[in-house]
């Protein structure tokens, strides 16, 4: 899936907190698995990782594993 790259405008703020993500470390990211939309900008790792366990974005998305089962690595 193609996307197209830019960078945010210089006041872009966080998806999560509303800082201004130049201020920090800032992070991009894009939903591909609903054709690759537009961007979400994060400040930094810390505000990206609340916004993922807020709202539960981790669920199902991975396989339990267990030593003892093949398929899942």
């Amino acid at each position: 899936m193609p996307t197209t790259v830019t960078t945010p405008d210089a006041n872009e703020e966080c998806a999560y907190c509303g800082s201004r993500i130049f201020d920090h470390d800032p992070i991009c990211v894009r939903d591909c698995t609903d054709d690759c939309g537009s961007p979400t900008h994060f400040c930094n790792y810390a505000c990206l990782s609340a916004h993922i366990e807020e709202n539960d974005l981790t669920a199902g998305d991975a396989c339990e594993w267990s030593p003892d089962e093949p398929g899942c690595s």
